[in-house]
């Protein structure tokens, strides 16, 4: 992923003029593969004791618009019509139930010792075996969050505007989308695609006003 090289790669312009946008122009494509790519750049995101508890369901055919939209606020509307894509980001629950995977392959190739992944099979895997269903999903939802942040910059880096929503039935967008409301968490939408408004630049709180050093 170090090679990777992006349509804009100002790390100041993609984080601080990033701006939300509800009207996207409608013609514009952005293919499959690309989309693919921007979520393997997404997951280099942390994620609590690597467990990666995060799900992405690309809807970008009016079918699967018009699914989203029976679980849509109406004033979400226009930012599913218009999208060249909607990315959703459901927490998964059962993340720990093929923990042992990325750490088996971590160490054929030769990443970490096998004494090292047993370490972490130890540490980590009983927390997430006896954890309440409560636990599971408050860290799929932050796994979630931190991935969709990610998300939101490298859409940006690719060329593209997006925004960031969860106006929606949680419980009916899931079903919507045909996931397991018992496993998987219902978290944000991402819409993208090539703005056709001025976004609004909207004021932030001083940072001092909602920071504390201890």
């Amino acid at each position: 992923m170090t090679d990777q090289k992006f349509v804009n790669n100002d790390f100041s312009d993609v984080v601080l003029n990033r701006h939300s946008v509800r009207e996207f122009e409608p013609n514009v494509k952005i293919s499959r593969d690309e989309l693919q790519q921007m979520i393997a750049e997404t997951i280099q995101a942390p994620s609590a004791c690597n467990l990666q508890s995060w799900h992405f369901v690309v809807v970008d055919t009016p079918e699967g618009k018009a699914k989203l939209k029976e679980a849509a606020m109406k004033f979400n509307y226009p930012q599913v019509d218009t999208a060249s894509a909607i990315i959703y980001l459901a927490g998964d629950t059962e993340s720990h139930l093929v923990y042992r995977d990325v750490w088996n392959q971590a160490v054929a190739e030769g990443r970490i010792t096998p004494e090292k992944r047993d370490e972490i099979f130890s540490s980590f895997l009983p927390l997430y075996e006896n954890a309440t269903p409560e636990f599971l999903q408050m860290d799929a939802t932050i796994d979630c969050s931190m991935a969709a942040m990610q998300l939101l910059q490298v859409i940006r880096a690719h060329g593209y505007d997006a925004n960031a929503w969860a106006g929606y039935d949680p419980q009916k967008m899931l079903t919507a989308l045909g996931l397991d409301q018992k496993r998987f968490v219902p978290v944000m939408a991402i819409s993208l695609g090539k703005s056709a408004e001025v976004p609004l630049v909207s004021t932030r709180y001083p940072a001092s006003d909602v920071t504390e050093f201890l």
